[in-house]
């Protein structure tokens, strides 16, 4: 089978839990005998397109000039020079089924191009982008949680406010009186229709975790159209026992930014005795919250910086505990479920689909978000309840493989190419 992945950005350059996980499944699928290529965007001028490749899976990497939030948002609706890029390419691999895992940065029509071609199309829900704008269901005005589109006002809110700079520009409190609202919310709108069309023709919809259907679900598609499939997981690395009584070692590994909820563990860390906090993640993408992070800290913290994956779970290996203190509803969460593969127990914001995986008193703790002192007394807990930290690490199990991941999607793409090839239509 020839399966071509289209994702918005890839690694080594953006390392996160979409880029992560299209890697795993391109490597694992090319080793399973499948021809597989990841096509990404980046920056670069002019337009054009490049080859290159790791281990069996062919990357293109693919540019049209900038890759700014502006750019990147207004490609959704035209980029003529990625358009035709994406169309040669698409001539050259010629691939019997296209795994979409993000869309951001490339032009609707690049979907339209595979409807056309009567090339089955099967996409993953990594995240909320695909209804909000902004990914991840949280206000660039407020600082708070969204429940999706109203008239699309909000995302227009929240649009000129990531353009004014986050996180100033027009408050939560006063959105409406902006005389640019309606129009940017007709624009709004419009990339809504869109999106929804490209979701509509798919073959297949994938969402990782139950909280991400349902809330799909919630915003109007067909409960029956999505499917349940949560990401499989690589061999974890040695599992390292409690060895040392009394001191917790805790990690916090992921993106270094405000919905991330850092903020919240460092300050609570302050009020904490017996733990030694590890921070992991890339300090460079938001300098500005990162030094506010470091003049929060107190002794017991300490930061990584970005850590490659055998470097993660390196670490994983040393430490007794994770803390994910998420503000927006993580759509899965990686470093969770990673966690669980190398035997350790979770605190998790009691949010989105962090609540599916972490069961609060069996394997791990289930903390309020952006509460300080829930954060404190949960880690103070792990600390003074030896025989907690002990029950929790006894139930946890480890997740899917992904060998099983592997199957279960061969099994979804034999499914849409069948579908395809009894139809009347044909490539």
């Amino acid at each position: 089978m020839r399966i071509m992945f289209l994702v918005h950005q890839y690694v080594p350059s953006h390392v996160g839990g979409t880029e992560i996980y299209t890697r795993s499944v391109a490597l694992g699928l090319s080793q399973r005998g499948h021809e597989t290529c990841v096509v990404h965007r980046e920056a670069g001028p002019g337009v054009g397109f490049e080859y290159g490749g790791e281990q069996s899976a062919l990357t293109i990497a693919m540019w049209s000039g900038t890759s700014s939030p502006s750019a990147r948002f207004l490609s959704t609706f035209s980029d003529k020079g990625l358009e035709r890029a994406f169309s040669m390419v698409l001539e050259q691999q010629r691939p019997d089924l296209v795994h979409i895992q993000h869309l951001m940065g490339f032009p609707v029509a690049c979907a339209q191009q595979l409807y056309e071609h009567k090339i089955p199309v099967v996409i993953t829900l990594h995240d909320y982008w695909w209804i909000c704008a902004n990914a991840q269901l949280f206000t660039n005005y407020g600082k708070e949680l969204c429940q999706g589109p109203l008239a699309y006002l909000n995302c227009a809110c929240c649009a000129l406010a990531r353009h004014a700079g986050w996180p100033s520009g027009p408050s939560g409190r006063d959105w409406w009186q902006w005389p640019t609202i309606p129009a940017v919310a007709t624009l709004m709108a419009w990339r809504g229709r869109r999106l929804r069309s490209v979701l509509s023709q798919a073959s297949r919809l994938i969402a990782p975790s139950r909280f991400v259907k349902e809330w799909y679900c919630s915003q109007g598609l067909p409960q029956a159209r999505i499917q349940l499939l949560p990401h499989g997981l690589d061999p974890s690395g040695p599992v390292r026992a409690h060895a040392q009584p009394g001191v917790l070692r805790l990690a916090c590994i992921g993106g270094l930014s405000f919905q991330k909820g850092v903020h919240v563990l460092v300050e609570a860390m302050g009020g904490v005795k017996g733990v030694e906090l590890s921070i992991a993640g890339d300090e460079a993408f938001d300098p500005v919250y990162v030094a506010q992070l470091r003049a929060l800290a107190s002794t017991n913290v300490r930061f990584l910086g970005r850590l490659d994956r055998q470097q993660v779970g390196e670490l994983l290996s040393r430490v007794d505990a994770v803390a994910v203190p998420s503000l927006w509803p993580e759509t899965f969460s990686l470093i969770v479920h990673e966690a669980f593969a190398a035997g350790k127990v979770v605190l998790a914001s009691r949010i989105g689909a962090l609540c599916d995986a972490v069961q609060d008193g069996e394997n791990g703790l289930l903390l309020t978000p952006d509460n300080v002192a829930a954060w404190r007394d949960g880690v103070q807990r792990l600390v003074d309840e030896p025989a907690l930290l002990l029950h929790l690490r006894e139930n946890v199990r480890s997740p899917a493989g992904m060998q099983a991941h592997l199957e279960r999607l061969e099994e979804i793409y034999s499914e849409c190419l069948s579908e395809r090839n009894s139809s009347s239509h044909f490539r």
